[in-house]
């Protein structure tokens, strides 16, 4: 059955065999040996039946019913009449029944699996019915003489075989229309995750760079300022800028390594809250005193919870760094059950300013909430200040991993 598509990923087995065309795409090899088949199998069949022997008008005849199948593929619906016109024709001259019907049934086939039912259903039809004309009215005046009316089993077998093939037809087109359906279901869902995974390393590049060229930014600008009145000062901006930069391109490799051939681990852990301290030396860095406090029994977070909440302190932070004007913030954290709160302030004001940011910021912080079924606020305070909160709920904490030390006081 050549007739089918091109196989494809996820299709049945039997669609994975190489098919033999010419460059017209004309199935010319199958198209061959079924005449051989039809011809070599009606001359056996002949035998015994008491009909008119083969000729070369039936020859001819046969000839068209199979050979017109070379067209079933670009023209179905031409394909299934003709044949099952000429096999109509074959029969009605008187000539023996034999292999010809399965030319019909691979016509029928054909129309039916690449949506030309009604046409394969009429083509059908059209033979069956005419069989029945045939063998039970017209026998009188057509070949051979003294030809009798065929018996009624004869007629309920071939009525059987036409149900037979219409019902694998469509049986098959079914299927065909399954696996497409399968197929286009997968290549959406690679898709999707191809979407996501973008959007994660997008999110992810933004909160480490955001974070740590804010911090040269700052110290950038210090250095510059001092350049000439305090050199010492200067310098350490500067020491600072290098160390900020170095820490940026190794988390940019940390994120970009998981761009490997899948499988394999990643080289080093994703951060949690046990980072909470370097994110304070950083604010530090660039002039920014951050006091760290917790409520609760310290539980275990699990990765991916804790990862949102490193990069929503880390993205807080870098805001009040970037807009506000006070040099102060507090990072409190909630522990509670299942459930992680964190509550980041500054005094404010803002200032207006953009130290290069690209306002992707609190969006970000609100996408990963949402992909743990947390929930993000941010204003300002009616003292005039900001505030991020964000409660992060978890289950399923990895018991192994032992609990993080609860976080100290830090200024």
């Amino acid at each position: 059955m050549d007739e089918l598509q091109p196989p494809h990923r996820g299709g049945p087995p039997w669609r994975s065999g190489a098919r033999s065309r010419t460059a017209a795409g004309l199935p010319w090899v199958s198209t061959a040996v079924l005449l051989v088949f039809v011809m070599v199998g009606t001359g056996f069949a002949e035998e015994g039946q008491g009909r008119r022997p083969l000729d070369l008008a039936a020859l001819l005849l046969l000839l068209v019913a199979v050979g017109v199948l070379l067209l079933r593929r670009r023209r179905p619906l031409v394909a299934v009449a003709t044949t099952c016109a000429a096999t109509l024709v074959y029969l009605a001259a008187g000539y023996p029944y034999g292999p010809v019907f399965v030319a019909v049934a691979v016509g029928c086939f054909s129309a039916i699996v690449t949506g030309h039912r009604e046409a394969a259903w009429w083509s059908l039809g059209g033979l069956w019915a005419g069989h029945v004309l045939v063998s039970h009215w017209l026998y009188r005046w057509l070949p051979p003489d003294g030809d009798r009316a065929a018996p009624w089993t004869q007629q309920g077998f071939i009525t059987a075989w036409v149900v037979a093939v219409v019902a694998a037809a469509e049986l098959l087109r079914v299927r065909r229309e399954q696996w497409a359906a399968a197929r286009a279901e997968r290549e959406a869902a690679e898709r999707r995750r191809a979407d996501e995974e973008r959007l994660r390393m997008a999110r992810e590049l933004h909160d480490v760079l955001a974070h740590s060229v804010s911090v040269i930014n700052v110290q950038a600008g210090v250095g510059l300022a001092l350049l000439d009145s305090d050199p010492e000062q200067a310098r350490t901006a500067l020491t600072t800028i290098k160390g900020a930069s170095k820490e940026a391109l190794d988390e940019v490799r940390q994120v970009l390594a998981n761009l490997r051939t899948p499988g394999d681990a990643p080289t080093s852990p994703a951060p949690g809250l046990d980072r909470l301290p370097e994110l304070v030396e950083q604010a530090a860095a660039a002039g920014l005193t951050v006091t760290v406090g917790s409520e609760g029994a310290p539980a275990a977070v699990p990765p991916g919870a804790g990862l949102a909440a490193f990069r929503i302190v880390q993205e807080a932070l870098t805001n009040v760094v970037r807009h506000s004007g006070s040099r102060t913030a507090e990072v409190h954290i909630g522990y509670g059950s299942g459930r992680l709160r964190l509550r980041i302030d500054d005094a404010g004001p803002a200032t207006g300013g953009d130290a290069g940011g690209s306002g992707n910021g609190l969006v970000g912080m609100r996408e990963r909430a949402a992909a743990l079924g947390g929930t993000i606020e941010a204003g300002p305070r009616p003292d005039g200040g900001f505030r991020v909160l964000a409660e992060l709920p978890f289950t399923g904490p990895d018991r192994d991993r032992r609990p993080p030390e609860p976080p100290e006081e830090t200024t």
